[in-house]
């Protein structure tokens, strides 16, 4: 994603003239330690630079970094916080590649890694209540025992939490059959930016009383309250699996049979379409013994029982032949699907090798328009004398185009930005929109304007004022 310039926040005094913030005032400062003990807060200058990034390319330092325990705690450090117009970020894992928990105006980073856990399991009422620093990875493992599962799967489960989860209402290969996490947030607990402490939704899996104010928070990036524990909805673990690494000569095929299955009615489970790039890349890494000379592939999940599946698995093989494919294989076992979704989950960081920098967006068009986005962003990159690989969870439209680059390359790195200016733009010509399931953060708040009219940007002004008059909650970023 095209860098983001760091300037002076001129309503922020606090950040001296080398970009470095002062530290918080002495008196301030022994309010919050009285809530938190001094071995939650962190203010040394090596502690903070932990807390100052995350996946994208934009850093800030903060003033502080605070590890409550409880609601009560956040509470009293918001209410201080608000007094004195200290700017507030929470943070989960840092996993975010948007920029979303990066401190730009200084000021406070929460951290939730000390709320980490889970509170109740009920599979009878198909609910688990958890705090937001746990993993969601630890919430699959919590659940299987119990033969259920919770659907929202991101590339990053094994280390992203529940809260940035939230936050950015993430998705992941499964959320073409099941949706993403706003589908599955029947309530939550919140903490206001004034400290008060607010419940929206219930346990129950039905509900309609007053505002779903909990599907607002979902994707609010943390401008709006900081979670402190959600109500998640689970579901029973399908009866089976089916899983198939097929391959293509030819990048329309692959791209065209995604539509095709899609509009004979068959909702797969997951639908990832990987370009030769990135196929090549991963096979360097895992050695599968995929087809290096592919064009195109496509990793097809899909579950339920298993007379269905058989009979969904016949038509899903004869559109894929319609299209051309070259190869197709199931895999063996467990194992075997196991290693190719290890795989599939492990391109970000195989692309990350390739380059000091890696940039990876997700551009989101109608599946029909999938085959031309494709096109565009491998013509885009090439006019700009640049690589990239595209890894799409193609059955719902949204695309990952990955470019290794290195941004201290001058040259280089204004033609990504230009790549990215007119992949994003293309996006928007096909009706499609910024993000699937990444967020906007820093990264892509300029180009609102694109998917968005200026009355719209002014409402979610006016909701973001009405709830946080002062700006103290994450300020900077797409509000």
């Amino acid at each position: 994603m095209p860098q983001i310039k760091k300037k002076p926040i001129k309503d922020n005094p606090i950040k001296d003239s080398h970009g470095t913030p002062d530290p918080i005032p002495a008196a301030i400062r022994k309010q919050l330690i009285k809530i938190v003990t001094e071995k939650r807060y962190l203010d040394k200058k090596e502690e903070l630079a932990c807390y100052a990034y995350d996946a994208f390319l934009v850093e800030a330092m903060p003033q502080a970094v605070i590890f409550p325990e409880t609601a009560e705690d956040i509470s009293e450090i918001l209410k201080i916080a608000s007094r004195h117009k200290i700017p507030v970020t929470g943070r989960g894992a840092g996993t975010s590649i948007c920029g979303a928990p990066i401190p730009i105006h200084n000021g406070i980073v929460i951290c939730f890694s000390k709320m980490d856990k889970i509170i109740e399991v009920n599979t009878r009422d198909r609910y688990i209540i958890v705090q937001p620093g746990v993993i969601n990875a630890a919430v699959q493992k919590a659940l299987a025992p119990f033969g259920f599962f919770y659907p929202p799967d991101p590339g990053s489960m094994s280390t992203s939490t529940i809260g940035g989860n939230i936050a950015q209402n993430a998705g992941g290969p499964r959320c073409l059959k099941y949706g993403v996490t706003m589908d599955y947030v029947l309530g939550m607990e919140a903490v206001l930016a004034t400290g008060e402490i607010v419940t929206f939704g219930s346990k129950n899996v039905k509900d309609v009383t007053g505002y779903k104010l909990s599907s607002l928070f979902c994707g609010s990036e943390g401008t709006l309250g900081l979670v402190t524990r959600a109500i998640l909805k689970v579901v029973p673990q399908p009866e089976t699996a089916r899983t198939l690494m097929v391959t293509f000569k030819n990048l329309d095929d692959t791209a065209k049979a995604v539509s095709d299955i899609i509009g004979s009615g068959i909702l797969p489970t997951a639908m990832e379409l990987m370009d030769k790039f990135t196929l090549n890349a991963i096979e360097d890494s895992f050695g599968l013994g995929l087809d290096r000379k592919a064009e195109g592939s496509l990793l097809i999940e899909i579950d339920g029982v298993k007379e269905a599946c058989e009979r969904e698995m016949v038509k899903i093989i004869k559109k894929l032949k319609e299209n051309n494919a070259v190869h197709i294989q199931e895999s063996a076992n467990d194992a075997d699907r196991e290693r190719l979704w290890t795989a599939r989950r492990s391109a970000y960081g195989v692309f990350a090798k390739m380059a000091p920098d890696i940039i990876s967006e997700d551009v989101t068009v109608p599946v029909s328009q999938v085959p031309e986005m494709i096109r565009r962003i491998k013509q885009i990159a090439k006019n700009q004398g640049l690589r990239v690989g595209v890894l799409a969870h193609a059955g719902d439209g949204n695309m990952h185009p990955m470019i290794p680059a290195d941004k201290s390359n001058k040259d280089e790195w204004a033609r990504v930005e230009k790549a990215f200016d007119e992949i994003f733009a293309a996006a928007a010509a096909l009706g499609g929109t910024l993000s699937g399931e990444h967020g906007i953060g820093l990264a892509k708040a300029r180009y609102l304007p694109l998917v968005m009219n200026q009355d719209s940007i002014h409402l979610m002004t006016r909701i973001k004022q009405a709830i946080d008059p002062d700006n103290i909650l994450n300020p900077g970023k797409f509000v």
